[in-house]
């Protein structure tokens, strides 16, 4: 029971994909569900309640370590981005039969935010410097509504693909950053509503992501996507995306290193610069790409990017946290 407490979200993702491939009509597009609506409704809510689980209070004790936020940004909206750039035109010399919404996909997987709730738990559990962790999970959140969007759009156009951003920058504004802030502005009049209730909080915010990521499939079975592609890319998507977290760990410690990072902040410089966001990224992932039929490819990478990232960062931060920080400094 404990077990299935603590996976229960990526049970639901699971299950999400199963009921897709068993029962793809009501969540498809045009379906009794009304998956567009319902989706745009569920952002909004999502980006809503972010906003109001955000304390601004907690985020400024951690906002004057420069030299780390900068490690961390830097590897969020540069360093990540250029390594999906160079794996968009490495990839198809190595593995000629992608599927183009692949390529799309690990581009968008490198220029999302980093998560905020695991980041920080995470950098708790090692004892490492936690205020600093949720200055950098929540700013990168803030700037990924503006930055994410604008790095598709970049990228994508670098790569032969874009869609019109005006109309979708107006669109992001409407359903993410007017919630979130509204979030933000109501907090204080509900906090101890929302201290009370943070549990479901997060799991009214993980119900609509895995509706989301339902109707995404539902949208691929239908269009008979996986039957021109089948298990070996799902398999090969999934050796490129270790691939892809092994190299960007490697590079975050050496820059930790070069830094001179204490133990502390090297801790909370990892986890903050190797995670990326499942719950931004579904959602915006709608909105910047919700008109294609291929969507659930384009959210494959992120799909296998976050069990990784839990697994093994799970796996780092209890290792840590039995490490003597006087051995680690």
């Amino acid at each position: 029971m404990i077990w299935l407490r603590s996976n229960g979200f990526l049970l639901g993702l699971l299950a999400a994909v199963a009921l897709a491939f068993a029962l793809p009509g009501p969540g498809a597009r045009g379906g009794v569900l009304h998956a567009d609506v319902a989706n745009n409704v569920g952002i909004a809510l999502i980006l809503f309640l972010q906003g109001l689980s955000l304390s601004l209070e907690k985020v400024r004790k951690g906002a004057g370590n420069w030299r780390l936020h900068l490690i961390v940004q830097l590897f969020t909206f540069a360093v990540f981005p250029l390594v999906g750039l160079l794996f968009h035109a490495l990839v198809p010399l190595v593995w000629p039969s992608e599927p183009p919404a692949i390529r799309d996909g690990f581009l968008y997987l490198c220029v999302l935010p980093s998560t905020v709730s695991t980041s920080v738990v995470l950098t708790a559990v090692a004892r490492g410097n936690t205020a600093a962790a949720l200055f950098n999970a929540a700013f990168s959140n803030i700037l990924g509504v503006f930055l994410t969007p604008v790095l598709v759009q970049l990228l994508m156009s670098q790569a032969g693909s874009s869609t019109p951003f005006g109309p979708l920058l107006l669109k992001i504004v409407m359903l993410t950053l007017i919630p979130f802030f509204a979030g933000m502005l109501l907090r204080r009049h509900v906090l101890k509503w929302v201290e009370a209730h943070k549990a479901w909080v997060a799991r009214i915010s993980n119900t609509v992501i895995v509706f989301i990521v339902y109707s995404a499939f539902c949208d691929s079975v239908q269009e008979r996507i996986w039957q021109q592609h089948g298990i070996a890319m799902t398999s090969t998507v999934l050796l490129f995306v270790v691939l892809l977290f092994a190299g960007i760990s490697g590079l975050v410690h050496l820059s930790c290193r070069l830094f001179k990072l204490n133990r502390e902040d090297r801790i909370a410089a990892y986890f903050c610069s190797v995670k990326k966001t499942l719950a931004m990224g579904v959602p915006l992932a709608m909105l910047i790409f919700g008109k294609r039929s291929d969507l659930s490819l384009i959210l494959l990478p992120i799909m296998f990017y976050h069990p990784l990232q839990l697994f093994v960062n799970g796996l780092f931060a209890n290792h840590w946290a039995k490490t003597d920080p006087r051995r680690d400094s």
